[in-house]
């Protein structure tokens, strides 16, 4: 444990541990709620305040995921020179898309066929990594700009609306437009993470990562951490309230206060939009200003998922639909139902599957438990295993 110490920011990996858990509750709610495959749990319509807070919560997960991943380039790169690190972000993001789109796609559907292929968080961080190993060329003031111009401006582009199937609507899905596109009666492709504003974020991590060189005050960095996680929350309510700019669904009075209240908070994910990201970042920023030093057997724990977040999430969703099958089986359901194609989406035959919310937090607590040990034991090989530079890749 010493050698990870001494070689990593603890509280980064924490932020980073906690948020790998929590996301894992929102991956349990997909095969597991009731109604989960086939409604969202942020439709005003639909939903109860636990579920819609079940949901926001996990909001958190990918853009601290993907402004880590900025701030870890920074600090791998520290010591590197900007060809090497140019070379690690270029091959570790194609690296990344692959990955996506042929074994994560997999895993969440177990369909050979891939049927269904989902874009999502690997594939944007993979994408944001191959623009930041072009970006980092560029002058620090000018990367830092750019990071702010992408995060603060892009819902500027909310009005531009492609349709079809066209390469240049194809690239505008990819951008800043989240669609489904069914391709073939039997294939579809969702791009649920255009990758403008991630971008930005990865960039923004990335500038974000010299409040953690060696020799930065560690008091100066505290405060910049405070006024950026107040700062942040402020703005949000600020937008929010005036409900102009920052977000693609303006808010709205509702059937009662806690409604209206869902409704101020029910932010635009896909893509993300400026309220989304102050209202994660914000309390992140927070997060590591409150456990700069802090350490106990809690921290440990989340800890170990921080330190092998990559090698936790591939298992995770492996483990988790399986988990789903063989429950499916006992109860004497057809197994084959979880494996999921083109049609699952496009049709309501999975609209009677799931369970409540109790059993979904149940589920997720065993899962998380359950992985612990296993990303620990990868964790001390990782940490005795420097030399392998193939362990930087998972």
């Amino acid at each position: 444990m010493s050698l990870i110490k001494s070689t990593r920011i603890e509280s980064i990996d924490l932020l980073r541990g906690v948020v790998m858990v929590i996301m894992a509750l929102d991956h349990v709610r997909d095969y597991f709620h009731l109604g989960a495959l086939v409604g969202d749990p942020t439709d005003l319509e639909t939903t109860t305040p636990i579920l819609f807070f079940t949901r926001f919560i996990t909001h958190y997960c990918a853009p601290i995921f993907v402004f880590l991943a900025g701030t870890s380039a920074m600090l791998y790169g520290k010591n590197k020179t900007k060809v090497e690190l140019f070379k690690f972000l270029f091959s570790r993001g194609v690296w990344l898309i692959f990955i996506e789109v042929v074994v994560i796609n997999f895993l969440w559907w177990f369909d050979i066929s891939y049927g269904f292929i989902n874009l999502q968080v690997i594939w944007a961080i993979g994408l944001s990594m191959v623009a930041l190993s072009i970006i980092i060329m560029l002058p620090k003031k000018i990367i830092l700009a750019l990071g702010l111009l992408l995060v603060f401006g892009h819902n500027l582009l909310d009005g531009i609306i492609a349709e079809g199937n066209s390469l240049s609507s194809i690239l505008w899905y990819i951008l800043h437009q989240q669609k489904t596109l069914q391709i073939s009666p039997d294939h579809m492709v969702a791009f649920y993470y255009p990758i403008i504003p991630w971008i930005g974020l990865i960039v923004l991590g990335y500038c974000f990562g010299t409040l953690y060189h060696k020799g930065f005050n560690a008091q100066l960095r505290k405060k910049w951490l405070l006024s950026l996680g107040l700062g942040s929350i402020a703005l949000f309510f600020i937008l929010r309230g005036i409900n102009v700019y920052g977000d693609l669904a303006p808010w709205s009075s509702q059937k009662n206060t806690v409604f209206t209240i869902l409704s101020f908070f029910k932010v635009t994910k896909y893509p993300p939009s400026l309220l989304f990201l102050l209202i994660t970042l914000g309390p992140a920023f927070l997060f590591l200003y409150a456990t700069e030093n802090i350490k106990n057997k809690v921290s440990n724990f989340f800890l170990v998922f921080g330190r092998v977040p990559f090698f936790y999430y591939v298992l995770h969703i492996f483990v988790i639909h399986v988990t789903a099958l063989i429950v499916h089986y006992l109860l004497g359901e057809n197994w084959r139902d979880l494996i999921f194609n083109a049609e699952t989406f496009t049709t309501n035959k999975m609209a009677g599957y799931g369970y409540s919310l109790m059993v979904v937090y149940l589920v997720w607590i065993g899962i998380v438990l359950l992985l612990y040990p296993i990303s620990k034991k990868y964790m001390n090989y990782k940490a005795n295993n420097r030399d392998k530079w193939w362990l930087s890749y998972l």
